[in-house]
């Protein structure tokens, strides 16, 4: 763990420079505004460890995989969000002497992630060798008001000397992907430009062909003077600067405000790209640092409004979740559905930035509450619109009619995962997709979506689950075998007991969803039946004799769920009486010996109880947590939360808190040492859960919205809000009442510690806890 970053409500703050751990401030970081993002990478230069990371949503390389065994059905590629023209350089010069933190002596440093107002912010001071020194006052930002622009406003302060300062302003192209499978560039040149106070940079993908343009403008002032300095401009492959200087005398400052864009073809016609950029830094360029900044300010003050927890008595616990929550806002907005959420979000290469069942299984819910509907409908037609190259998926693996398997990683509807293990064998991420279209239906009765495409979504699905079960006359029953449940660290094992049952939820929620679409939307149900050439009476019978007689592993002694078949061969040990030096394990031990150990690397039987909790007493669940989670090691970012979720709900407050704190603050205190290589960003949505689902005990039963509320002993109060079926409302919590307010145009009804309370419109009411 680290502890490097101070504590503060709203900020992310980093006092003195820690060279050691750059790489893991660069994530943390980093900001975007759903179109494109980046590092907390330096605008000077920086010629210390660094990953330069800069990403465009949606363009992607299918980078060929690297398998020394080529099995048949294998994906030829990853897909892999690039890493993109960096536009946020700015070289300095002092007396021809390059301003770079890793040569310089760093007299002070603070880096600050304002996340209320949406800007990174970085002051210092250096020595240079030649001993002159500078302060350097530097705030960058992505618009999330126009979401093609960024901005940064650079000021140079001469503390010592008087001399030249020389600026070199460029946007640079010539980028490579620290996780090229072949050490190949992705990218060719289509054109360069640059002028007195302007330049252009036009790229193509190779084999996608994406065209990006990158373009830049600037202003510049000497102690508040604007200066019109004469620029030269330069060009070389893939790259395009300006170089201009100043003539300085000791206490004057420089600022520099630098615009840029970043267009692509996904958005632009290509052969209109460079006007198109041209167009868009002009505008920035006119409306002018402090207007943009200001408006980055209110669209921010408005996604706070929607979105945000507040925690009184514990500032680690605050700020941790509302780093998440900014992460979160930041990553997906909800303009687009051809986009998705990658699991490192635009914070690093790890995962290559590409859709998994995380998505569905972590940030639905959390979208669902915090933003308008429409953010979420478009995340589930995205899975809609990749329907077809689902049912492909399933065909080159053998399944027929209409059966859908959903990758496990993708970015245009392919599997371009190929480790056998994962992409064939964990295909529990088909039922959370169908989940997903469940949790968005009873949050919104959005119940038209079903006609509208989750129904086909939901037929693809099930065919998938009647067509990957066999019937085994050993046990006269339905057994799923060869697969991977959530943990990992168990693959290749039948019945998995996760797996079977959101395959039987899958096969039930899909036949009462055919039996509405008949009912409410005839011709639809029609034209569906049609289309899919469904046969209604013979495939919902066997649907119903799977569900009826499917082989679920249970163990009478223990009273638990079998993970799988033969966990219970494994030898028993607990995480606690596991010598430290050998955590976390996949660092430590061969991919062999993880296998045949009984450790557990996130929640498996336990997703499958979070999920559908309702259907188990409280003895069932505590009896399955007291066994599962002292062989969890939490070594998947999605771990924490769903453990915190089930020990706030069998009244463990010690660990649901301990659990919160890991997941809050997993990538600030780099908890699985691996924040170097970005975020977790799904994972953060568990955050989010973990406070509205776990303390909040915000659940659904029957259609109605329920609270449980617990208060952490070392919390004074918390707050958050959600929206459910189109009412708006804040729930506070404090030690002896829970306060509900309705912020809404109509009457509510919700049930508090069982009891209903009916809240009119725009109006307060309490219980006593």
């Amino acid at each position: 763990m680290k502890d490097y970053i101070q504590y503060n409500d709203w900020s992310i703050v980093e006092e003195g420079f820690h060279a050691e751990d750059n790489r893991i401030s660069e994530s943390i970081f980093s900001i975007g505004n759903g179109r494109m993002g980046g590092r907390g990478n330096f605008e000077e230069t920086y010629t210390g460890d660094s990953m330069l990371g800069n990403y465009v949503a949606g363009v992607y390389y299918p980078d060929k995989t690297r398998v020394g065994w080529w099995k048949n059905g294998y994906p030829e590629y990853f897909a892999k969000v690039l890493n993109a023209t960096n536009w946020i350089g700015i070289g300095v010069k002092i007396e021809g002497e390059e301003l770079d933190l890793h040569t310089a002596k760093v007299l002070e440093f603070r880096r600050e992630l304002n996340m209320q107002k949406g800007y990174l912010h970085r002051t210092f001071k250096a020595e240079l060798p030649s001993g002159k020194v500078v302060s350097v006052d530097a705030k960058r930002f992505l618009s999330i008001v126009d979401d093609e622009c960024g901005a940064i406003r650079y000021s140079v302060k001469a503390e010592n000397f008087s001399g030249k300062i020389e600026f070199r302003p460029f946007i640079d192209g010539d980028i490579a992907n620290e996780d090229s499978n072949y050490d190949e560039k992705f990218w060719n040149e289509v054109a360069v430009a640059a002028g007195d106070d302007e330049a252009y940079v036009v790229l193509e993908t190779k084999k996608t062909f994406f065209h990006v343009a990158t373009g830049m403008k600037w202003a510049v002032s000497l102690n508040g003077t604007p200066q019109s300095p004469s620029a030269e401009g330069k060009t070389k492959e893939k790259y395009a600067e300006n170089i201009f200087s100043l003539d300085v005398t000791e206490g004057d400052e420089v600022v520099f405000d630098k615009f840029a864009c970043n267009v692509s073809s996904e958005n632009h016609k290509k052969e209109d790209l460079l006007e198109w950029a041209k167009t868009h830094v002009g505008k920035a360029f006119d409306k002018g640092f402090e207007k943009m900044l200001a408006e980055q300010a209110e669209a921010w003050a408005e996604k706070w409004e929607w979105s945000d927890i507040s925690i009184d008595g514990d500032v680690a616990a605050q700020q941790g979740i509302r780093f998440n929550i900014f992460q979160l806002n930041q990553t997906y907005t909800g303009r687009d559905d051809r986009l998705n959420i990658g699991p490192k979000g635009f914070t690093g290469e790890k995962y290559g930035g590409v859709t998994y069942w995380d998505t569905e299984a972590y940030c639905v819910p959390f979208y669902l509450c915090t933003a308008d509907p429409e953010v979420t409908r478009k995340l589930l037609v995205y899975r809609y619109k990749h329907l077809e190259k689902a049912i492909e998926n399933a065909e080159k693996l053998g399944f027929e009619n209409g059966a859908a398997l959903y990758p496990m990683v993708t970015i245009n509807g392919e599997e371009c995962h190929n480790e056998w293990e994962i992409t064939f064998e964990e295909i529990h991420r088909n039922g959370a997709i169908a989940y997903a279209i469940y949790n968005y239906i009873r949050h919104t009765e959005d119940k038209a979506y079903l006609a509208e495409y989750g129904l086909e979504v939901l037929l693809g699905i099930t065919r998938f689950w009647t067509q990957r079960v066999n019937w085994s006359e050993n046990l006269n029953k339905y057994v799923m075998l060869g697969v991977t449940g959530p943990n990992e660290f168990d693959n290749n094992v039948d019945n998995n007991w996760y797996t079977s049952y959101i395959a039987m939820w899958c096969l039930k929620y899909t036949a009462e969803s055919l039996e509405w679409v008949k009912e409410n939307n005839p011709a639809r149900f029609d034209e569906i039946v049609a289309k899919t050439n469904l046969d209604v009476k013979g495939e919902t019978e066997k649907w119903a004799h799977i569900r009826e007689n499917m082989y679920l592993g249970y163990d009478e002694e223990r009273g638990i769920f079998l993970q799988a078949d033969g966990f219970l061969n494994k030898e028993q040990i607990l995480v606690k009486d596991l010598d430290p030096k050998f955590l976390p394990i996949v660092h430590n031990w061969s991919w062999d010996r993880i296998l045949r150990s009984n450790f557990i690397k996130q929640a498996d039987v336990l997703q499958g109880i979070y999920m559908f909790e309702e259907d188990f007493d409280l003895e069932t669940v505590k009896r399955n947590y007291d066994f599962y989670e002292p062989r969890t090691v939490h070594e998947s970012s999605l771990s924490p939360c769903v453990h915190n979720i089930i020990a706030a709900l069998i009244g463990d407050e010690e660990r649901a808190y301990s659990f919160y704190l890991r997941t809050s603050r997993l990538d600030l205190d780099d908890y699985n040492e691996d924040t170097k290589d970005g975020l977790h960003i799904t994972s953060m949505a568990g955050t989010w859960m973990s406070v509205v689902e776990g303390f909040g005990g915000k659940r659904i039963v029957d259609g109605e919205l329920v609270f449980k509320p617990m208060l952490p002993s070392n919390w004074t109060s918390y707050s958050f809000k959600i929206q459910f079926k189109g009412s708006l409302l804040r729930l506070s919590v404090f030690a002896d009442k829970v306060e509900l307010e309705n912020l809404s145009d109509k009457e509510t009804t919700v049930k508090i510690y069982g009891e209903e309370v009916t809240v009119p419109a725009q109006s307060k009411s309490e219980v006593k806890r």
